[in-house]
């Protein structure tokens, strides 16, 4: 049987090792390494290789493809751990020449590689249809990718045109203390658009009746969007936050051009298009504080975008306010001191 190597991938998951062949794991498609001597399968062992390719995906800890078809096709399963029904794991293998194939999450966006033989025994066009398998698996994506997507924008426009203008009196706005700026509403339901560049791409939908309150539409794209509140500006500084209603308190108690993100982790991509939109005006990151979810990831990824695009980074302090509700962001700060009667800082 072929020796296998293994490198950790992006996911950081430990050196589990495959059975068979050789078996980089990568982030990019030209960024491999390389691996000891191995053995190609003979003609009597050959129906191996599915096999075995099939183990290299379960080492890599995306759970069992199926049944591996070798035909060179990019074909989806259901990575271990992923929502049910969900297909984001990708394969593809081949069995002309040396048996060699790629697979992969499109969730995580790792890409790891198999080969029976080490990367250095290749020949120049071989290690070139290994980087072929790469690229079409992520040609196939793009493509499914902006085909779901612009369903879920052709949803989410017509979700919007139906709605109409908030109650201020909804039940979120009267709870979060906060003005409705430009958001609609669909039955019981708040809608925030999410726009990319000027376009609408999606929406979150927020129904304090729900669990979980905040939803957003299947298949619109959230990534790099955000909603601006720019009700009434008196200020040159621009704001960065996560969610709606910390973006609304943000705005009525600065005066500030607020961006929200909607989440911790799209505050980076939110961050650098704040920053081509608005190259001269000073950026502040106003983080969540998640101090009660491990990691602290609104500090963490509030940090990452400020520094990325050298903007100032705001934490909220909640040092002697009431901490029952396990408050976290600055929609939580503001309404907090003001029952402590201690107004605006």
């Amino acid at each position: 049987m072929a020796a296998a190597t293994h490198e950790n991938g992006p996911s950081g998951r430990g050196p589990d090792e495959p059975r068979g062949g050789s078996h980089t794991t990568e982030r990019q498609a030209d960024h491999t390494a390389s691996t000891g001597a191995v053995h190609p399968y003979s003609a009597m062992d050959r129906w191996r290789a599915p096999d075995d390719f099939a183990a290299a995906i379960v080492g890599a800890g995306l759970g069992s493809p199926g049944a591996i078809i070798a035909d060179g096709q990019v074909h989806r399963f259901q990575v271990e751990g992923d929502k049910s029904g969900t297909r984001n794991g990708w394969f593809s293998l081949h069995l002309d020449g040396v048996a060699a194939g790629a697979f992969g999450s499109w969730k995580s966006g790792e890409v790891h590689t198999w080969c029976s033989v080490a990367r250095d025994q290749l020949t120049a066009d071989q290690r070139a249809d290994l980087r072929r398998v790469v690229e079409r698996a992520k040609a196939e994506r793009q493509a499914a990718d902006a085909a779901r997507h612009a369903a879920g924008a052709a949803v989410a426009t017509a979700l919007w045109t139906r709605a109409t203008p908030a109650d201020p009196a909804h039940p979120y706005l009267i709870a979060k203390a906060i003005g409705a700026h430009g958001v609609r509403q669909h039955g019981p339901r708040l809608v925030i658009p999410v726009t990319i560049d000027g376009a609408l791409s999606s929406l979150q939908t927020i129904d304090p009746e729900r669990t979980p309150p905040k939803r957003f539409l299947k298949g619109g794209r959230i990534a790099g969007g955000w909603y601006l509140i720019e009700t009434a500006v008196t200020r040159p500084e621009v704001l960065l936050c996560e969610g709606f209603a910390t973006g609304a308190t943000l705005h009525e108690q600065t005066g500030a051009r607020t961006y929200c993100a909607f989440a911790a982790g799209n505050l980076l991509a939110v961050a650098r298009a704040v920053r081509t939109r608005h190259p001269s005006e000073a950026v502040i990151v106003c983080a969540d504080h998640d101090a009660w979810t491990p990691g602290n990831p609104g500090v963490t990824k509030g940090r990452e975008a400020a520094l990325a695009i050298g903007a100032k980074l705001l934490v909220p302090d909640f040092t002697g306010l009431d901490l029952s509700g396990k408050p976290t962001d600055y929609n939580d700060w503001y309404r907090l001191r003001a029952m402590a009667g201690r107004g605006v800082a």
